[in-house]
């Protein structure tokens, strides 16, 4: 078993905004897999799925983002994971829009999400799936930009393009060893 995490902020204002980049791509991984994530357990919505021949735990923390970790520590101690069993699926201002990058440890990046997975579990070795959803010009629209939501035509095209390739980066990451 492998835990998948998106991380996002819950709430209807939320829901197709760049932040939550992590939660919409796991809705996409639970649609391929004839599923939803839906069942109430670790803090957060969970689906169990098989997903190209690898069974995955589907987590979506419904704290805010900054407090992602304890309900991540909670799916990682009840199924006594590595992490090597973890991948964590989060939006990356630092990537141009629709870039996706993949890394194994390497700290925070200064996304407050991971920097409290990595407060509260102390490991630093899992995988980060960052998905850019690139910069604003001015430093003080930051905020506005991450809480904004994407237009219909840039949703479209992360769910046809940026979601394909984040896709491909998930199975290597399923493909190697443990």
């Amino acid at each position: 078993m492998r835990l998948v995490v998106g991380l996002g902020n819950p709430g209807s204002q939320y829901e197709l905004t760049r932040h939550n980049v992590g939660f919409l791509f796991l809705d996409e991984i639970a649609n391929t897999a004839g599923s939803s994530i839906n069942q109430s357990k670790f803090g957060g919505l969970t689906a169990k799925v098989t997903w190209h021949g690898h069974d995955l735990l589907l987590l979506k923390p419904q704290t805010f983002m900054n407090l992602s970790g304890t309900s991540v520590l909670e799916a990682i101690q009840f199924y006594k994971l590595s992490p090597s069993d973890v991948i964590v699926v989060f939006d990356d201002l630092d990537q141009p829009a629709g870039a996706v990058r993949l890394r194994t440890g390497g700290g925070h990046g200064g996304h407050n999400g991971v920097r409290d997975i990595l407060a509260k579990w102390g490991q630093d070795g899992f995988h980060r799936l960052k998905i850019g959803i690139g910069k604003p010009e001015h430093k003080t629209a930051v905020v506005g930009h991450v809480l904004g939501k994407f237009s219909d035509s840039e949703f479209n095209e992360i769910k046809a393009q940026t979601f394909k390739v984040a896709e491909e980066r998930l199975l290597d990451i399923l493909k190697r060893k443990k």
